[in-house]
């Protein structure tokens, strides 16, 4: 079982999927209730329940959104029509086992929506619920207190249905020790290759045979439609030019992050310390300052006894019986006004008097050790950053404007470079698959050859190709789909009705070797690569296809035979000659997997529970919505 459930969660797509029916959905975060209602053009209606464009669009954009701040991946992926599909399928999820739980009369209390919106982090002041932070956030959002928590309500008899299911799922300790043994039983493994091009020599195609597959196939050798495209690239790099950085900023920037830049600087300092406290009275301070002057004068006329002028009459316990000597630091280590004066001083200069929230201090620097980056050499490095900063804080202002602009006026892309300062660039001719690569983005492309783009030379919208980057572009010309000559292709069907022909071969040879190795019969003309011990996380250096059937052999009597066609580059043949099962007592291992096998039953009850109430339901999709471009922007 573990196997399967894993084979079908690899990727982050699958994970996403998965997300579907072990996620409660709503209470992923606040985010979700805090939406305008926006259209209630359903996409979906389950059963008298109906999804609206808004609801998943704003489901989309909040998936995309996390995705860009993980880094996980460009957000342009979610464009990939299994992946809206999967957000969709969340949703429907989310509103059958709410339906569900109210038919059979689950209740949450007043009580327990109280409790969970008292303890809810966004609403936590000083680690405390805040009525005025509360309010605040739900004004700003136009949502009433009854809305929010009607909304949190549903969300938390999401979450108590979902729990009654996944509660079911129990396995045995037996099982868990099994499903260890599994995951961590090793096989000593051999391969040998049939290789199709040795077949090669073996095989002849008649021209007939050719002409013959050309006719047949003549849709796959067209040469795809082609555009040539103006586009715009607004950036945050491209924002760049026209932004100004002071030298005085630059400074702030490096005292601001001085720590940073410290290298591996230290400084050591022995200080005395005439406290005041922090409730003193003026008339405290006064009296604090002037017997800290006054010491002060008895250090710089004897520098060489500040030890023992420590010792006699600092009030830092911490230092003054080791002569006022505070160790070697680093910035950020201590109090800002100290910091600044130690980080001003030569090594055995004295300081005047330093006040700072404990008291006032006299500061003798003792030493420097290590040494700090200057501001000479990372000046350089900070301007840019800086300029960076106001680019970006300046295309977060412009990207609406852009993006409207382009729309507004959709008969050329001139207007808004002239506006941006940016330039209008031009493509080489582009197939929607060439564009897709070009500009990493599938929903640029979709828009490119859309009737309104392609035909009425509109601007395309403006579309986030990546993380910061807005395209937009139009079509300057156009190239219909055509197919290629016969006498254009003619050589390569050959090469691959050759190819096919002697992987036939290499298959009904690799087919015979293996029906004799399984009949005890020897096999001497097969060369088979030195043994090699696998197990399920450690291919050593096997591939994915020797690795998918390795562990589906019946080892019952070994050795143990498969075989497996490897696509047109000829057949292969897996030996196990060994498996080892053996299992260390090692209880957190033990605990791990029975905490795997129950969570993977776990997500399969609950997916089993969706599908039962998806055949109760009628869901019905409108397939169109879903499958247009501005719902996810």
């Amino acid at each position: 079982m573990l196997d399967a459930i894993r084979e079908h969660s690899k990727g982050w797509l699958a994970k996403v999927i998965l997300a579907a029916i072990t996620i409660p959905f709503a209470l992923v975060g606040i985010d979700t209730y805090l939406r305008d209602a926006g259209s209630n053009v359903p996409i979906a209606k389950v059963g008298s329940e109906s999804i609206s464009v808004q609801e998943y669009g704003n489901s989309l954009q909040k998936l995309r959104n996390q995705l860009q701040e993980e880094g996980k991946t460009d957000p342009s992926v979610l464009d990939n029509p299994d992946v809206k599909r999967s957000i969709l399928d969340r949703l429907i999820a989310t509103k059958l086992i709410n339906a569900e739980a109210n038919h059979l009369r689950f209740i949450i209390s007043d009580d327990q929506v109280h409790q969970y919106l008292l303890n809810m982090p966004q609403f936590q002041q000083d680690g405390a619920f805040s009525e005025d932070l509360y309010y605040r956030l739900l004004s700003s959002n136009r949502m009433s207190a009854s809305q929010f928590e009607n909304s949190l309500r549903a969300d938390m008899l999401l979450q108590q249905t979902r729990q009654g299911i996944v509660a079911t799922a129990y396995n045995t300790k037996a099982a868990a020790e099994h499903a260890l043994s599994i995951e961590h039983q090793q096989r000593e493994v051999s391969v040998a290759e049939i290789k199709t091009a040795d077949f090669l020599t073996q095989v002849k195609v008649d021209p007939a045979e050719v002409k013959a597959f050309y006719d047949k196939h003549q849709d796959n050798f067209r040469v795809p439609d082609q555009v040539k495209l103006e586009f715009v690239l607004m950036s945050a790099s491209s924002l760049i030019q026209g932004i100004q950085v002071t030298d005085q900023e630059v400074k702030q920037e490096f005292e601001k992050n001085a720590s940073k830049f410290q290298g591996d600087e230290q400084r050591q300092a022995s200080h005395i310390l005439i406290g005041f406290g922090v409730s003193a009275t003026p008339e405290t301070k006064q009296a604090a300052k002037k017997k800290a002057q006054e010491i002060l004068a008895e250090v710089k006329q004897s520098p060489t006894k500040f030890a023992e002028l420590a010792k006699k009459y600092s009030q830092d316990p911490g230092s003054k019986d080791k002569g006022g000597d505070l160790g070697a630091f680093g910035r950020g280590m201590m109090v800002k006004p100290f910091e600044d004066a130690v980080y001003s001083m030569q090594p055995g200069q004295v300081s005047d008097l330093v006040e700072s929230e404990f008291g006032y201090h006299i500061i003798k620097l003792t030493g420097i050790t290590g040494q700090a980056q200057s501001f000479d050499a990372v000046k350089a490095q900070l301007k840019g950053d800086l300029l960076y900063q106001k680019a970006l804080a300046k295309f977060s202002e412009q990207a609406e404007n852009f993006s409207n602009m382009v729309y507004e006026q959709s008969t050329s892309l001139q207007p808004v470079a002239d506006a941006f300062g940016i330039q209008v660039q031009t493509s080489a001719w582009l197939t929607r698959a060439d564009g897709a690569k070009f500009f990493k983005s599938d929903k640029l492309m979709n828009s490119v050859f859309s009737d309104e783009v392609l035909k009425d030379r509109r601007n395309t919208e403006a579309v986030e190709v990546s993380s910061n980057n807005l395209v937009a572009a139009r079509v300057v010309d156009y190239k219909p789909a055509s197919p290629r000559t016969f006498d254009e292709v003619k050589a390569g069907i050959e090469d691959y009705l050759k190819l096919e022909k002697a992987s036939k071969l290499a298959a009904e040879k690799g087919e015979a070797a293996l029906a004799g190795l399984k009949q005890g019969k020897d096999a001497d003309h097969l060369e088979w690569i030195p043994p090699v011990t696998v197990d399920r996380k450690n291919a050593q250096g096997l591939t994915e296809l020797t690795m998918s059937n390795v562990f589906k052999i019946d080892t019952s009597k070994l050795p143990a035979y498969t075989g497996a066609l490897n696509s047109n580059k000829g057949y292969q043949l897996i030996k196990v000659t060994k498996v080892s099962s053996e299992l260390a007592e090692d209880d957190s291992a033990k605990k791990a997997a029975a905490a795997e096998l129950k969570s993977a039953l776990a997500a399969e009850y609950l997916a089993a529970y969706v599908e039962s109430l998806k055949a109760k339901a009628k869901v019905n999709i409108n397939e169109q919505l879903l499958s247009a471009g501005s719902l996810t922007q």
